[in-house]
């Protein structure tokens, strides 16, 4: 065992070096933020791309939050990227993506509304299904794409499956339901009284009122524009980009 010498120099403490984040993107704690936020590892590169691209999957969120094991949408993360897309000069073009089975009613007409209002070309795709809330938001773009295997499920607005007693809750219903329907014939091909007659009828769902549409039945009934995928609907996104610059043009003049 050797002795240590009192009289030797001790050796200056090296400062402690600020930790760097990980190369090649950005700190871990802000993927990990924008996983949480807004279901995606990375927000698109503006300078890079010219289309911004909204997926709007599970179900939409409202005013009341639901349970975490939910796979949502909340409208106040998706109203903030579509203001953003509109009033960024960088964005030409926004494409939704859609996976839903609908949910809140007003969240999910607010979220169409400001689709349907925009001044820049957009394109929605559903893909799996648009359930419910989710066909005025199909409906609410310049042009919309359903895959072939694709479903959307169209019935009166309700809360529950429970017998409404209250005659003021009907009306409030009542009136919801004219503002969708109101929405998606005046944004869409379908007629009205075809539309009622879809979200009306009897023995399609079971032990309920509604029909199940798939793909190609959309397209016939006027409701979506065309039966496609990714491609088809980033190609006719583009072809609008290239249209609308000529109006841009014009405006700025």
């Amino acid at each position: 065992m050797t002795e240590q010498n009192d009289n030797q120099p001790q050796q200056p403490q090296q400062p402690a070096q600020p930790q760097q984040p990980p190369q090649g993107g950005q700190p871990q704690n802000g993927i990990l933020n924008k996983i949480q936020e807004l279901g995606q590892t990375n927000v698109p590169d503006m300078d890079q791309s010219n289309i911004h691209c909204i997926t709007i999957v599970g179900q939409i969120e409202g005013h009341t939050q639901l349970p975490p094991q939910n796979k949502t949408t909340k409208y106040e993360h998706i109203i903030p990227q579509l203001v953003a897309a509109e009033q960024n000069p960088k964005i030409e073009g926004l494409l939704l993506i859609l996976n839903t089975v609908g949910g809140d009613v007003e969240a999910g007409l607010a979220i169409a509304e400001m689709i349907s209002s925009m001044s820049k070309p957009t394109v929605t795709l559903v893909l799996g299904g648009g359930h419910s809330i989710g066909v005025p938001i199909a409906v609410s773009a310049d042009h919309s794409y359903i895959a072939e295997t694709a479903t959307m499920t169209i019935h009166p607005v309700r809360l529950t499956g429970l017998v409404i007693g209250v005659p003021q809750t009907f009306e409030y219903l009542d009136k919801m339901q004219e503002r969708v329907i109101s929405f998606v014939t005046k944004n869409s091909g379908i007629e009205e009284e075809k539309f009622k007659e879809l979200m009306l009828s009897k023995g399609n769902l079971t032990r309920d009122i509604g029909t199940n549409v798939v793909g190609t039945d959309a397209v016939s009934y006027g409701l979506i524009n065309e039966v496609g995928g990714i491609g088809p609907a980033l190609q006719k996104l583009n072809q609008l980009i290239s249209d609308n610059k000529p109006a841009q043009k014009d405006l700025m003049q």
